[in-house]
């Protein structure tokens, strides 16, 4: 198992969330300022300010000790989560036009959305660039080798079998065969199987399996114990490699949105939810790899940063952009009392989901069973 040292934790983690939070909280920003709203803060971490400065459009720059998140913060909001300030409606009218809550629903829903979406643009970006660097890699569909005892043999798979299909969707590559069962519980997946030249049905149930990787991570993953054959790359181009990486960011997408479903239907327990520690704890592994795998990992984070900020939580992306969706088609906002009262209950939301997140965290890296010990 690799020896991380501690300092490469924090380090490694800076280099992650430091990015892509100013990604995020850029992709607002820069929209804003296309749709001439003036941004009053802009600020990487949350409390007392660090360091900072004033540009010369009146916007404050600055980094906060607390460094789990940031904000803008627009003219006429209250606070950092873009509250209205009653008094926005008393500003002379040259200053209230630049104001976020003077702006009609569309502009306000564009400058929320990108944020997200430049998450994702971002990991759009990286994974392009290491396929135009190294090309897109090539990896068929076709079963290479079967594992002794698997479902896969039990269920009579061979080496050269080409799987098409799982489950009705087509599988254009080898990774997209563990992508589709690796968290789906065990469920039972049928395969549409090509075989020489005759095509089969082959239903089988993957086997849950407790998976270590090499820094002792653990993980609960179905597999049905096949291994692909040699992997090639192939040269891309620009738009190839946009291409490819759009369909990879899409596929991390759909798998995300797949877990967090089995979260809440509780399917999945959430003592498997990680929070800031667990993510630091992977920059540092992922750091210790060397560049390129941190970079990697940076693409993975910012796309899953980018989903869970379009959940229709209030205080998130997806929040406000539920509200404006309601004042779009009722042609007036939502009633002040009821925002206020889904802001308080998203608040609590997250705060409780920080909470448990951290809980986990901490466990992962040992401290109840430390604890533990020293109590018995």
């Amino acid at each position: 198992m690799p020896d991380v040292p501690m300092w490469l934790y924090f380090v490694g983690f800076l280099l992650v969330l430091g990015p892509l939070v100013f990604v995020h909280e850029y992709g607002h920003y820069i929209v804003g300022r296309w749709c001439g709203v003036k941004a009053d803060a802009f600020s990487i971490g949350f409390g007392r300010k660090l360091v900072g400065w004033t540009d010369k459009r009146g916007t404050e720059w600055k980094i906060g000790w607390l460094p789990l998140g940031g904000y803008v913060q627009f003219a006429g909001d209250r606070d950092a989560v873009s509250q209205p300030d009653a008094r926005w409606q008393t500003l002379p009218a040259e200053e209230r036009s630049h104001t976020f809550p003077a702006q009609p629903v569309w502009k306000r829903a564009l400058i929320v959305l990108a944020g997200p979406l430049t998450n994702f643009l971002f990991a759009i970006l990286i994974f392009a660039a290491f396929f135009m660097a190294y090309g897109t890699p090539t990896l068929p569909p076709v079963v290479g080798g079967v594992q002794a005892g698997s479902a896969a043999e039990a269920a009579g798979l061979r080496v050269g079998d080409r799987i098409a299909r799982i489950d009705g969707q087509a599988i254009e590559s080898f990774d997209a065969i563990p992508n589709m069962v690796a968290y789906d519980l065990g469920r039972p997946a049928v395969l549409d199987v090509v075989r020489g030249g005759e095509r089969l049905t082959i239903t089988l149930t993957p086997r849950m399996t407790t998976i270590t990787d090499g820094f002792g991570n653990k993980a609960d993953m179905a597999i049905i114990g096949i291994r692909s054959g040699p992997i090639a790359h192939k040269p891309a181009g620009p738009l190839a490699a946009v291409e490819a990486s759009a369909a990879q960011t899409w596929s991390i997408v759909r798998l995300t949105g797949k877990v967090l479903g089995q979260f809440v239907t509780g399917q999945r327990s959430v003592k498997e939810m990680g929070g800031p520690l667990r993510i630091a704890k992977q920059s540092g592994e992922q750091a210790s790899l060397g560049p390129a795998a941190l970079i990697f990992f940076i693409a993975f984070v910012s796309i899953n940063l980018g989903f869970i900020n379009l959940l229709p939580l209030p205080m998130l992306d997806g929040g406000h952009l539920l509200f404006y969706a309601y004042e779009a088609i009722r042609r007036r906002p939502a009633p002040a009392e009821a925002q206020e009262w889904a802001f308080r209950f998203g608040f609590l939301a997250i705060v409780t989901l920080m909470l448990v997140v951290t809980f986990n965290d901490l466990g992962s890296i040992g401290v109840w069973d430390r604890i533990a010990r020293l109590i018995g």
